[in-house]
């Protein structure tokens, strides 16, 4: 078995608690406007990785890990790789390794049982999810990434249900998610789940742009600019990240 890697990165701080060695996957489903690495979104150029050489490597760094650290697998969409992190995170967990997904959920399909088998086997391995809600509103969220949000809202349902952390991640970005209806039903959703430890709001940047353009791909938000301080922290008070406005 071998996984498709775009890059790993050694002293990662914004991926999970702690200094963290981080996995980035290539392929991802999704097609988010905002999306600032695009560079990841098909298998071509892919770096390959067995799981035992991608934990070897990401043990050189455990000194790190006595921040509370750990292995974070983001990318792209790890879950198109699921047999794969599965194999890295059973084999972290041996080595007593925090292990961290970051993910959208979108291929969780609960009418699919080997699926979901394989599903129950990674959350044995699995301490804590970092989970990007794109947009709360299903039809607003099919014209942000091309996909339905419903196994999404499932996959965080399911994570709540079998007891397994989560970090809420939710971009913001003035014209789509920028809008007090759809964070307060956010919000209410959140509400709803049992095991969400915090909620990160991810301003919307515009750092993509230059993939883009080395693509030759069109950029989807030209001219939207970055929320400011005030709407940042107007959407952190109304998903309850802090108590006022002030």
């Amino acid at each position: 078995m071998e996984g498709k890697i775009h890059s790993v990165f050694a002293g990662g701080t914004v991926d999970g608690p702690g200094i963290r060695f981080v996995i980035f996957v290539k392929g991802c489903p999704l097609r988010c406007k905002y999306c600032h690495n695009p560079d990841t979104w098909t298998f071509d150029n892919s770096i390959k990785y067995t799981p035992e050489e991608i934990v070897n490597e990401a043990l050189k760094y455990r000194g790190y890990f006595k921040t509370g650290g750990g292995v974070t697998i983001s990318g792209g969409e790890p879950l198109l790789q699921i047999d794969f992190v599965i194999e890295v995170f059973k084999l972290l967990k041996k080595n007593n390794v925090h292990t961290a997904l970051d993910t959208s959920g979108i291929i969780f399909d609960d009418s699919n049982l080997e699926l979901m088998n394989k599903f129950d086997e990674l959350i044995k391995y699995t301490d804590l999810v970092l989970l990007d809600i794109k947009h709360i509103d299903n039809n607003e969220h099919i014209k942000l990434t091309g996909k339905s949000n419903e196994n999404i809202l499932k996959f965080a349902k399911y994570l709540s249900d079998n007891n397994i952390h989560m970090w809420i991640r939710h971009v913001l970005v003035p014209t789509i998610t920028l809008n007090d209806e759809y964070l307060i039903k956010t919000k209410e959703f959140i509400d709803t789940l049992k095991t969400v430890d915090k909620i990160e709001v991810l301003p919307y940047h515009t750092m993509g742009i230059v993939k883009y353009n080395n693509l030759g791909i069109s950029y989807p938000l030209e001219g939207i600019n970055p929320p400011t301080k005030d709407e940042v922290r107007h959407a952190k008070y109304l998903l309850g990240v802090i108590k006022d406005v002030a």
